[in-house]
């Protein structure tokens, strides 16, 4: 079936949405004579099969969205579209855009499906949709080389320690030992770049916590899915279009203290929430953890401290909460060809300087390397009861 021409499933679509009508073919072909010309069935269906994927789902990009194994989806404008399916991003040329008015319609009708706006007086969009793909949008002129969509796509299915070693992303001996980190109940980070699998490797650790112990996890949006019988999740909400009904999530640690957890959890820490994560891992909640953005394990204090900064908690203070509080750090990293993987712990360590300082303890590659941090990382797992 041949596509129809642009301007013409514009105008259709006009008339269709000025009388309210839904796109079946009987309508779209009562629209088609009202246009100059004769149009053959196959122009009809064509005309139908466009204006339905202009007005349902991700439009054409529902096919990529379907794709095995595909984590992202990226529009940069309507000449410019990528995937990421784990090997890196892929130009996918096939799906193209009529133009950048086009783009921005399906971002605008994404945003509506999640209850946000999205117009030249608030250009920019962070939601999840009702399918828990996570959407990103920013309009053009603003975004260059025009309007942008971003989709991060939920997982699939859940994936167990197991599962990464086999699929590349842990060495035996790096599953042996984050199995130990669960078991001593030691709070840790997991860190890493956007896109590393903080998330999957943070779900799959929680998969491993004993049975009988409650967890609360405390998410911007809903993303952790650990198989545990006993998991409550909180996840936060945006303020609506009238500035009205906004959850924190730092509103939610507070709740989640109040819950009789085993074990707080926050999906990514990244606001003023660390101050009360912070507080949580220094009054006796044991083996809370979360995600952070970072370079290294080494520059996590650092990001600690900036995110605690603007929230208010002085350096000494956040720096002395963090050698109380937590004891280690899983960094993973991705590599050019785009395999992502654990890459090595780290501990927290005070300094003569009064700072904390995060020492890689273990590296993991063709063999497990000790770091300058391995004296400390053995007498933190000694502390936890881990051989």
């Amino acid at each position: 079936m041949s596509a129809a021409p642009p301007d013409l499933v514009e105008r259709v679509r006009r008339r269709l949405a000025a009388e309210a009508c839904d796109p079946t073919a009987d309508h779209v072909a009562r629209a088609l004579r009202a246009e100059p010309g004769v149009f053959g069935p196959d122009t009809v269906l064509a005309v139908v099969d466009q204006v339905r994927r202009d007005t349902a789902g991700a439009g054409p990009l529902d096919p990529l969205l379907a794709l095995d194994g595909v984590t992202d989806v990226l529009v940069n404008g309507p000449r410019a579209v990528h995937i990421d399916r784990g090997r890196g991003l892929e130009e996918v040329p096939s799906v193209r855009f009529a133009d950048d008015a086009e783009v921005r319609r399906l971002a605008q009708r994404l945003a509506a499906l999640a209850g946000r706006r999205l117009d030249d007086a608030s250009p920019w969009v962070d939601a999840r949709l009702p399918d828990g793909t996570r959407l990103h949008a920013v309009l053009a002129p603003i975004a260059h080389p025009g309007t942008t969509i971003s989709l991060r796509v939920p997982a699939r299915r859940t994936f167990s320690l197991d599962d990464l070693v086999a699929a590349g992303a842990l060495t035996p001996d790096a599953a042996a030992v984050l199995r130990q980190v669960v078991e001593a109940r030691l709070a840790f980070m997991v860190s890493g770049g956007t896109g590393t699998g903080k998330t999957t490797l943070l779900s799959a650790l929680l998969a491993e916590v004993d049975r009988a112990e409650r967890l609360v996890v405390v998410e911007d949006a809903a993303e952790l899915r650990p198989e545990h019988p006993h998991l409550v999740a909180l996840e936060a909400r945006p303020a609506n279009v009238e500035g009205h009904g906004r959850v924190a999530l730092s509103d939610l640690v507070r709740q989640a203290l109040r819950m009789r957890p085993d074990r707080v959890v926050v999906g990514e820490v990244r606001g003023t929430e660390v101050v009360d994560l912070l507080a949580a891992l220094n009054t006796g909640h044991e083996g809370g953890c979360g995600t952070i953005h970072a370079n290294s394990a080494a520059d996590v204090p650092a990001r600690f401290e900036a995110l605690a900064l603007s929230a208010g908690l002085p350096r000494a203070a956040t720096h002395a909460q963090l050698a109380a509080g937590l004891d280690a750090v899983v960094h993973l990293r991705r590599d050019r060809d785009g395999r992502r993987r654990v890459d090595h712990v780290g501990v927290f360590e005070p300094t003569p300087e009064g700072i904390v300082a995060c020492r890689p303890a273990l590296t993991f590659g063709a063999e497990t390397r000790p770091g300058p941090g391995h004296d400390r990382w053995r007498a933190v797992m000694e502390r936890g009861g881990a051989s």
